[in-house]
């Protein structure tokens, strides 16, 4: 699985909306309102390098609103994200 931080800087009276539309998009499975020179922070997790390229310069780019990323790519872990809890269907 690759990793990507995407930091995300979006138009300010459209933040919200920006941080939703990219928690929608497939690959895409957090994303995080944060204080600082970004406005966003998305976590991008898919299977292959080129997946990332579609995620992030196909899809959260073309987001209204959003005005510059930066993406980051993790080449090494060393903390456990908890998949459950990512992909749970909220049943107990």
């Amino acid at each position: 699985m690759i990793t990507a931080i995407v930091f995300v800087k979006a138009a300010v009276d459209q933040i919200p909306q920006v941080a939703e539309a990219i928690a929608a998009l497939d690959g895409v499975t957090e994303v995080y309102s944060v204080t600082g020179q970004i406005d966003l922070i998305a976590m991008v997790r898919v299977r292959h390098h080129e997946d990332v390229a579609a995620v992030v310069a196909d899809r959260v780019n073309k987001v209204p609103g959003v005005r510059e990323t930066e993406t980051h790519i993790a080449f090494r872990a060393y903390s456990r994200h908890d998949l459950e809890s990512a992909f749970s269907l909220g049943l107990d």
